[in-house]
Protein backbone atom coordinates (compact mmCIF):
# COMPACT_ATOMS: atom_id res chain seq x y z
CA UNK A 1 0.00 0.00 0.00
CA UNK A 2 3.02 2.26 1.09
CA UNK A 3 4.64 1.62 -1.82
CA UNK A 4 1.49 2.33 -4.27
CA UNK A 5 1.38 5.89 -2.68
CA UNK A 6 4.67 6.50 -3.29
CA UNK A 7 3.98 6.02 -6.56
CA UNK A 8 1.73 7.59 -7.43
CA UNK A 9 2.85 11.04 -5.13
CA UNK A 10 5.96 10.46 -7.71
CA UNK A 11 3.95 10.51 -10.72
CA UNK A 12 1.75 13.61 -9.77
CA UNK A 13 4.94 15.28 -9.11
CA UNK A 14 6.39 14.51 -12.29
CA UNK A 15 2.57 15.91 -13.78
CA UNK A 16 2.96 18.86 -11.70
CA UNK A 17 6.31 19.51 -13.07
CA UNK A 18 5.62 18.92 -16.60
CA UNK A 19 2.65 21.56 -16.36
CA UNK A 20 4.77 24.32 -14.67
CA UNK A 21 7.41 24.01 -17.52
CA UNK A 22 4.53 24.32 -20.22
CA UNK A 23 3.04 27.34 -18.51
CA UNK A 24 6.00 28.75 -18.66
CA UNK A 25 6.66 28.17 -22.42
CA UNK A 26 4.04 30.50 -23.09
CA UNK A 27 4.35 33.53 -21.38
CA UNK A 28 5.55 35.92 -23.37
CA UNK A 29 9.07 37.12 -22.26
CA UNK A 30 9.61 40.58 -20.12
CA UNK A 31 12.57 42.60 -21.70
CA UNK A 32 14.92 43.75 -18.96
CA UNK A 33 16.82 46.97 -18.89
CA UNK A 34 19.38 44.79 -20.57
CA UNK A 35 17.60 44.91 -23.56
CA UNK A 36 17.93 48.57 -24.71
CA UNK A 37 20.44 49.63 -27.19
CA UNK A 38 22.01 52.19 -25.60
CA UNK A 39 24.52 52.94 -28.61
CA UNK A 40 21.61 54.67 -31.44
CA UNK A 41 24.13 56.44 -33.30
CA UNK A 42 23.21 56.43 -37.03
CA UNK A 43 22.74 59.51 -39.57
CA UNK A 44 19.16 59.86 -37.65
CA UNK A 45 20.58 60.52 -34.53
CA UNK A 46 23.14 62.86 -35.81
CA UNK A 47 20.62 64.83 -37.94
CA UNK A 48 18.40 65.05 -35.28
CA UNK A 49 20.73 66.11 -32.60
CA UNK A 50 22.48 68.90 -34.55
CA UNK A 51 18.81 70.21 -35.20
CA UNK A 52 17.71 70.00 -31.66
CA UNK A 53 21.23 71.56 -30.64
CA UNK A 54 20.86 74.12 -32.84
CA UNK A 55 17.42 75.27 -31.75
CA UNK A 56 18.21 75.31 -27.80
CA UNK A 57 16.92 71.76 -26.89
CA UNK A 58 20.18 70.87 -24.56
CA UNK A 59 17.93 68.00 -22.75
CA UNK A 60 17.07 65.04 -25.09
CA UNK A 61 17.80 60.94 -25.50
CA UNK A 62 17.96 58.54 -27.95
CA UNK A 63 17.59 54.95 -27.35
CA UNK A 64 17.65 52.26 -30.10
CA UNK A 65 14.73 49.66 -28.58
CA UNK A 66 14.40 45.41 -29.53
CA UNK A 67 12.41 44.88 -33.10
CA UNK A 68 9.59 43.46 -31.51
CA UNK A 69 9.24 46.43 -29.00
CA UNK A 70 5.99 47.00 -30.52
CA UNK A 71 4.45 43.81 -28.95
CA UNK A 72 5.71 44.62 -25.60
CA UNK A 73 2.63 46.10 -22.91
CA UNK A 74 3.30 49.98 -22.05
CA UNK A 75 5.19 48.71 -18.68
CA UNK A 76 7.82 46.58 -20.63
CA UNK A 77 8.30 49.67 -22.96
CA UNK A 78 8.25 52.24 -20.11
CA UNK A 79 10.90 49.75 -18.34
CA UNK A 80 13.31 49.47 -21.33
CA UNK A 81 13.37 53.79 -21.81
CA UNK A 82 13.37 54.26 -17.76
CA UNK A 83 10.30 56.74 -18.78
CA UNK A 84 8.98 58.11 -15.28
CA UNK A 85 5.38 55.90 -15.88
CA UNK A 86 3.35 54.77 -19.05
CA UNK A 87 1.76 58.10 -19.47
CA UNK A 88 5.48 59.75 -20.62
CA UNK A 89 5.19 57.39 -23.82
CA UNK A 90 3.52 59.20 -26.60
CA UNK A 91 3.52 59.10 -30.64
CA UNK A 92 3.18 61.39 -33.34
CA UNK A 93 0.44 61.18 -35.71
CA UNK A 94 -0.68 62.87 -39.07
CA UNK A 95 -3.94 64.74 -39.59
CA UNK A 96 -5.56 65.24 -43.14
CA UNK A 97 -8.24 67.62 -43.46
CA UNK A 98 -10.34 65.81 -45.78
CA UNK A 99 -13.27 68.42 -45.87
CA UNK A 100 -10.68 71.60 -46.56
CA UNK A 101 -11.60 73.88 -48.96
CA UNK A 102 -10.24 73.23 -52.28
CA UNK A 103 -7.52 75.98 -52.24
CA UNK A 104 -6.48 74.77 -48.85
CA UNK A 105 -3.87 71.89 -49.67
CA UNK A 106 -0.90 72.21 -48.34
CA UNK A 107 0.71 73.72 -44.83
CA UNK A 108 1.04 77.22 -45.54
CA UNK A 109 -1.11 78.71 -43.41
CA UNK A 110 -1.00 76.92 -39.93
CA UNK A 111 -4.39 77.53 -38.40
CA UNK A 112 -6.00 76.37 -41.57
CA UNK A 113 -3.66 73.71 -42.83
CA UNK A 114 -4.48 70.36 -44.78
CA UNK A 115 -2.33 68.68 -42.18
CA UNK A 116 -1.51 68.63 -38.82
CA UNK A 117 0.83 66.58 -36.39
CA UNK A 118 -0.65 65.78 -33.32
CA UNK A 119 1.29 63.98 -30.51
CA UNK A 120 -1.01 62.28 -27.96
CA UNK A 121 -0.17 59.76 -25.06
CA UNK A 122 -0.25 56.01 -25.71
CA UNK A 123 -2.18 55.52 -22.82
CA UNK A 124 -4.96 58.15 -23.65
CA UNK A 125 -7.78 58.16 -26.49
CA UNK A 126 -7.12 60.73 -29.17
CA UNK A 127 -10.62 62.99 -29.53
CA UNK A 128 -10.43 64.59 -33.17
CA UNK A 129 -13.77 66.59 -32.76
CA UNK A 130 -11.45 68.22 -30.39
CA UNK A 131 -9.17 69.34 -32.58
CA UNK A 132 -11.77 70.07 -35.05
CA UNK A 133 -13.25 72.49 -32.34
CA UNK A 134 -9.96 74.03 -32.04
CA UNK A 135 -9.77 74.65 -35.47
CA UNK A 136 -12.92 76.11 -35.87
CA UNK A 137 -12.16 78.76 -33.02
CA UNK A 138 -8.95 79.53 -33.82
CA UNK A 139 -10.14 81.04 -37.38
CA UNK A 140 -12.71 83.14 -34.79
CA UNK A 141 -15.53 80.88 -36.92
CA UNK A 142 -14.70 82.84 -40.75
CA UNK A 143 -14.66 79.11 -41.72
CA UNK A 144 -17.59 77.06 -41.68
CA UNK A 145 -17.31 74.18 -38.44
CA UNK A 146 -18.27 71.44 -41.89
CA UNK A 147 -15.48 72.55 -43.83
CA UNK A 148 -12.99 70.24 -40.95
CA UNK A 149 -12.70 66.93 -40.89
CA UNK A 150 -9.75 65.51 -39.24
CA UNK A 151 -8.57 61.95 -39.72
CA UNK A 152 -5.74 59.73 -39.95
CA UNK A 153 -3.51 60.55 -43.04
CA UNK A 154 -2.91 57.53 -45.24
CA UNK A 155 0.32 56.06 -44.46
CA UNK A 156 2.21 56.94 -47.77
CA UNK A 157 0.71 60.30 -47.40
CA UNK A 158 2.19 60.73 -43.73
CA UNK A 159 5.81 58.77 -44.81
CA UNK A 160 5.56 61.94 -48.01
CA UNK A 161 5.01 64.67 -45.65
CA UNK A 162 7.25 63.78 -42.68
CA UNK A 163 9.97 61.52 -44.41
CA UNK A 164 9.32 58.68 -41.77
CA UNK A 165 7.87 55.95 -41.64
CA UNK A 166 4.81 53.75 -39.32
CA UNK A 167 5.90 53.76 -35.69
CA UNK A 168 8.93 55.84 -36.91
CA UNK A 169 7.25 59.72 -36.88
CA UNK A 170 8.40 62.19 -34.96
CA UNK A 171 7.83 65.99 -35.18
CA UNK A 172 11.58 66.63 -35.32
CA UNK A 173 13.45 67.65 -38.36
CA UNK A 174 10.26 66.59 -40.95
CA UNK A 175 10.67 67.25 -44.90
CA UNK A 176 7.58 69.19 -44.65
CA UNK A 177 7.00 72.14 -41.79
CA UNK A 178 3.89 70.73 -40.78
CA UNK A 179 1.97 72.37 -37.69
CA UNK A 180 2.25 70.57 -34.84
CA UNK A 181 -0.51 69.81 -31.84
CA UNK A 182 0.63 68.76 -28.92
CA UNK A 183 -1.71 66.99 -26.32
CA UNK A 184 -2.53 69.34 -23.37
CA UNK A 185 -1.81 66.36 -21.24
CA UNK A 186 1.77 65.65 -22.03
CA UNK A 187 2.18 69.48 -20.63
CA UNK A 188 1.12 68.66 -17.64
CA UNK A 189 3.01 65.54 -16.98
CA UNK A 190 5.28 65.68 -14.11
CA UNK A 191 8.24 65.00 -14.40
CA UNK A 192 8.43 66.93 -18.18
CA UNK A 193 10.23 64.90 -19.87
CA UNK A 194 8.38 62.66 -22.52
CA UNK A 195 9.41 60.05 -25.26
CA UNK A 196 8.15 59.97 -28.89
CA UNK A 197 9.46 58.27 -32.08
CA UNK A 198 13.34 59.08 -32.84
CA UNK A 199 12.76 59.23 -36.87
CA UNK A 200 13.48 55.11 -37.03
CA UNK A 201 10.85 52.38 -35.75
CA UNK A 202 13.61 51.09 -33.56
CA UNK A 203 14.54 54.72 -32.25
CA UNK A 204 12.99 56.18 -29.43
CA UNK A 205 13.70 60.00 -28.54
CA UNK A 206 13.40 61.29 -24.97
CA UNK A 207 12.95 65.00 -24.45
CA UNK A 208 12.05 68.06 -21.85
CA UNK A 209 8.55 69.20 -22.90
CA UNK A 210 9.54 72.68 -21.69
CA UNK A 211 12.53 72.99 -24.57
CA UNK A 212 10.51 71.23 -26.99
CA UNK A 213 7.15 73.40 -26.70
CA UNK A 214 10.24 76.88 -27.11
CA UNK A 215 11.41 75.45 -29.91
CA UNK A 216 8.38 74.15 -31.93
CA UNK A 217 6.02 76.39 -30.72
CA UNK A 218 3.00 73.72 -31.02
CA UNK A 219 -0.51 74.59 -30.34
CA UNK A 220 -1.37 72.90 -26.78
CA UNK A 221 -4.69 71.52 -26.95
CA UNK A 222 -6.86 69.37 -24.85
CA UNK A 223 -7.44 66.73 -27.30
CA UNK A 224 -7.66 63.75 -25.95
CA UNK A 225 -10.30 61.37 -22.94
CA UNK A 226 -7.48 59.99 -20.33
Amino acid sequence: MEEALAELERVQTQLLQRISKLQHSHLPSSPSQNDTVDDAGTDTVARLSSILRTNGVPEFSFKRVPSDYYDWPLEARRDALSAASIHHLCKSIVLVNTQAPANVVDCTNRNNSKYYVVVVQYTARFNADAVKNFLYSLNNGSIAKKKFNMRLAPEETSMELTGYGHNAVTCIGMKTDIPVILDEAIVKLTPDFFWLGGGEVDLKLGIRTSQLIKFINPFIVQCSNN
